[in-house]
Formats: structure tokens, C-alpha cells, sequence
């Protein structure tokens, strides 16, 4: 039962999820996408993940602000 409270506690929490629609550069860093998040969704919400695709939409980034 311990270890089961342990992984508990390490979860992340999101409540809503949002996608952009245009493509992201997938080299780009966490201080890069952070900066696109915020100017595209103009700020970058507390339990909220991001998601972000590339050109060819056959792969995607995930950023969760906690």
C-alpha cells in the first residue's frame, strides 16, 4: 500500500488540454515552446497541457504547466 501512495502523490493533475493548430519547430527547447504557448494562447494556465504538433503532423510535443 505504500508504494501505491507514493506513485499517487507524483501524478500530474491536468484539466483541460489544448491543441495549436499551426506547426512547431519539434528542435525547439521547453523555453521556446513555453514562449509559443504563451503567445499563441496568450498565457499558459496551471494544470493545463499543450500539445503541438509538426509540419507533417507525425509528431507531437506535450507541455504541461503545473
Amino acid at each position: 500500500m505504500r508504494e501505491l501512495s507514493s506513485r499517487l502523490a507524483a501524478m500530474i493533475r491536468i484539466s483541460s488540454i489544448r491543441l495549436a493548430m499551426e506547426p512547431m519547430e519539434m528542435r525547439a527547447g521547453t523555453e521556446t515552446a513555453l514562449a509559443r504557448v504563451i503567445a499563441v494562447f496568450v498565457a499558459a494556465k496551471p494544470h493545463c497541457a499543450y500539445l503541438c504538433a509538426n509540419r507533417r503532423a507525425t509528431r507531437m510535443k506535450v507541455l504541461a504547466h503545473v
